[in-house]
């Protein structure tokens, strides 16, 4: 049985649910858009037509933690949550530890494929250059700018600007090793199209699709690897990472969510959920 685990607490508790850490990290956190949260979306308007005045959805949050949202706090939790670059000479102490993730030694040192570990951050444009920054500040001192493409933009009601948003962002964010990457030697583009995902309930206003979290997953990381969600909302990281084999935890402060997950999402995989 895979082993999944969702804990309805934040994230900054981490250390009392788990003795392992991530090889990969992957997390949408709040945007800190508060009562703007819908903006140009036109669920603003009633019927999506601002002709029939404003709907429930207008100057409202996404969720109520949106607006107090600390990243410099988040990042400094995920960098601890994230495992140790492997290196020479790892000891047993080493490896049971969880320190270093499930790496083995005889796959450390030498010319062997990297076995680092990296973070997935999805943020907005604004939010890049300080997400680097933060980065920087706690051990992260490398970056690839992620862009995912979309055939649709839910920015309709800026129809009139003529230029309109159909792109979500994000980084890849590593410490001094370039991360396991598995490219199979082709070349990979840091922009990626955004993979429609008709399967899984929409459970979340922000949820990301499976198909494109299943892609990253199987890119950064290799069957039996953990994987960590520590703002996991609808689950998605979590069920995307069963399918692809590795072992997933995720955090979410938010009970609806949680039972949302619980029901509606992590019930297509058996597993545990505290």
């Amino acid at each position: 049985m895979k082993e999944i685990e969702l804990y309805n607490d934040h994230f900054q508790n981490f250390k009392k649910y788990l003795n392992c850490k991530a090889q990969l990290i992957i997390a949408d956190p709040p945007y800190n858009l508060g009562k703007n949260a819908y903006a140009s979306n036109p669920k603003w308007y009633v019927d999506g037509d601002n002709a029939n005045g404003e709907s429930e959805f207008a100057n409202t949050e996404f969720f109520d933690t949106d607006k107090n949202f600390k990243p410099a706090e988040f990042m400094h939790f995920c960098s601890q949550m994230l495992a140790k670059e492997p290196k020479n000479g790892l000891t047993d102490e080493d490896l049971e530890s969880g320190e270093y993730g499930t790496v083995k030694d005889e796959n450390v040192g030498g010319k062997k494929k990297s076995q680092a570990p990296c973070m997935i951050l999805f943020c907005a444009f604004e939010q890049l250059h300080y997400y680097i920054e933060l980065g920087q500040r706690y051990g992260f001192k490398h970056y690839i700018p992620l862009v995912f493409r979309k055939n649709f933009s839910a920015q309709v009601l800026k129809a009139n600007m003529k230029v309109v948003g159909n792109c979500e962002y994000g980084l890849i964010l590593y410490r001094d090793k370039l991360p396991n990457f598995n490219n199979d030697g082709r070349m990979i583009f840091n922009c990626f199209e955004w993979q429609k995902d008709n399967e899984t309930p929409k459970i979340h206003p922000t949820q990301k699709p499976v198909p494109l979290l299943r892609n990253l997953i199987e890119l950064f990381s290799d069957k039996g690897d953990v994987v960590i969600d520590p703002c996991a909302g609808s689950g998605s990281t979590l069920l995307a990472a069963a399918q692809c084999g590795r072992r997933a935890y995720g955090f979410e402060i938010k009970k609806e969510f949680f039972k949302a997950a619980n029901e509606r999402t992590l019930r297509f995989i058996q597993t545990r959920l505290f």
